[in-house]
């Protein structure tokens, strides 16, 4: 018995401290990760294969999404940061079967940072509601909106770094 308690006593220890080496590796790499300079969104690709309003929402949201995300990180001597949107999807907006009566939307593109392309992109899911039914065009808009917050998120987080 007393073997079993120190083992599982030493388990317990070392899952704690392998959790916490990971949070706080992640909180020194969001705190001590790439400065940037500038933000610039381009979302010729998205216009392209979505047209408008969908690039429009993009282009008016994601800018203000990252430069609040990165807020801490902003210096002049920071490398500029460009990100390119090539496609955002939104599922049916009644909800699929197959996802519990949820629709999986997504944003995906490439990150320039320094001359170096690093493929991002960011999923949310959307809960059908009667009401959006009725105004699509409006649900559409929140379900693009949380779409960018979601990347500016996982790109601030050094997600893709």
């Amino acid at each position: 018995m007393p073997t079993f308690d120190l083992t599982r006593r030493a388990l317990a220890t070392s899952c704690a401290s392998a959790l916490a080496a990971a949070i706080a590796g992640g909180n020194a790499f969001a705190e001590t990760g790439l400065a940037f300079r500038s933000i610039q969104v381009d979302v010729s690709p998205l216009r392209a294969h979505a047209g408008d309003p969908t690039a429009g929402w993009v282009q008016r949201e994601l800018p203000a999404r990252l430069a609040q995300a990165l807020a801490g990180r902003m210096s002049p001597k920071g490398a500029p940061l460009t990100v390119r949107i090539d496609y955002l999807t939104l599922g049916p907006n009644t909800g699929a079967t197959v996802h519990g009566g949820s629709s999986p939307d997504n944003i995906n593109g490439v990150a320039i940072v320094s001359g170096r392309e690093i493929p991002v992109r960011a999923t949310t899911t959307y809960q059908a509601s009667p009401i959006d039914q009725t105004m699509v065009e409006q649900s559409n808009h929140a379900r693009v909106s949380e779409l960018t917050q979601a990347l500016a998120y996982w790109i601030a987080q050094g997600a893709f770094f």
